[in-house]
């Protein structure tokens, strides 16, 4: 039963850190399934996709900014903003990168169904590796590789699946003509932009950023993000249309609300996910959703299940087992206040999700 133990507690010490990643699963399923509920028969929206993005980031902000309000003062948030002035510039990097991933995910969401959708995503697996031995200076085992790369060839059993009508072109034809389709390089853009800013992001919480609230993280990363979103609008000649009473209309919908309010929850779970858990977990929960995504498209919008898809479930499962077995664990520096004072604010201490010690960090 010890071993049991240990490998519970490195993946999971607390039952707060479980229901986190059990969220952050659920939230993502519906976040596919609703985009593609949304489409047209052309496989289009009508409604402006970068103001549905923008939305979201406001009302994270207003949420983020409340939670935290709660147990402090307006003006103490407002000294926080001036103090980690440089944190805030620090964090149009990820700011950037994460308004281009969350424009691409409706594109691609509109090319591809959510399951291949999900599948093909997990080719960040090897990037994010490279980014977090470089960033946080950790060497991943074997075991771990191995784990990171039977999670990429789950991607490619996924795309050896003609499209009907391909078979001529033979096997190797068809996916090399899926690797080099216009809709493949996008996300493959998606790609770059999740792994980069995910791990860009892990660093600051953990990093650079580490004596700072995690919601005043959050806000800094909202206020970053709509500007980013507001630029994008201005640069395609969309912010005086995006705010027309035709294009609030068609945001007012029950469905496109349901997106917004499902993405501003999934991005508050996925920043307590990064500060308690770490950016290689967050992905193997990405990929835990691809059974009950394939599963709930079929129910819901009729796609088949074919044996494709299902071997590649297999492997990316059989990929998380093997990562389970030797998780990476990255521990946020030892702030300087809890250094100083170990007895803090009661408040805004609370366990640490990730090693058992005093971080701060507010239970979502």
């Amino acid at each position: 039963m010890e071993p049991n133990k240990r490998f519970w507690g490195e993946l999971f010490p607390t039952k707060l850190s479980a229901a986190i990643f059990v969220a952050y699963i659920g939230f993502f399923i519906n976040h596919g399934i609703l985009v593609t509920a949304t489409k047209d028969k052309n496989n289009k929206y009508d409604y402006n996709i970068t103001t549905v993005v923008m939305l979201t980031e406001c009302l994270k902000l207003v949420v983020t900014t409340l939670i935290f309000l709660k147990d402090h003062s307006f003006s103490t948030l407002i000294n926080e903003v001036i103090k980690n002035r440089k944190v805030l510039l620090l964090y149009f990097v990820p700011a950037l990168l994460y308004c281009f991933y969350n424009n691409l995910a409706f594109i691609n969401l509109a090319a591809f169904d959510p399951t291949t959708y999900n599948l093909l995503l997990q080719f960040r697996v090897v990037i994010t590796g490279l980014l977090f031995q470089v960033l946080f200076k950790k060497t991943l085992s074997r075991r771990q590789w191995l784990s990171l790369l039977l999670l990429t060839g789950g991607c490619v059993v996924k795309q050896l699946g003609l499209p009907s009508g391909a078979a001529s072109s033979g096997l190797v034809g068809s996916l090399l003509d899926t690797l080099f389709s216009v809709h493949m390089l996008l996300l493959l853009a998606q790609v770059f932009c999740s792994c980069f800013a995910g791990v860009y992001n892990e660093f600051l919480l953990k990093d650079t950023g580490v004596d700072i609230h995690i919601m005043v993280h959050n806000v800094f990363m909202y206020l970053d993000s709509i500007v980013c979103n507001m630029v994008v609008l201005l640069l395609r000649g969309e912010a005086g249309g995006a705010l027309s009473s035709a294009s609030i209309g068609t945001l007012l919908r029950p469905k496109v609300m349901a997106i917004v309010v499902n993405s501003a929850i999934c991005g508050i779970v996925t920043s307590v996910f990064l500060k308690s858990l770490n950016s290689i977990l967050k992905t193997f929960a990405s990929a835990l959703d691809l059974s009950f995504t394939a599963v709930l498209c079929w129910l819901i919008f009729g796609i088949p299940i074919d044996v494709y898809t299902v071997a590649a479930i297999v492997v990316v499962s059989v990929a998380t087992w093997f990562y389970s077995q030797q998780p990476v664990v990255n521990k946020p520096k030892p702030t300087a206040r809890h250094r100083e004072d170990s007895d803090d604010e009661g408040g805004d201490v609370t366990r640490s999700l990730v090693n058992g010690k005093k971080t701060e960090l507010i239970a979502v």
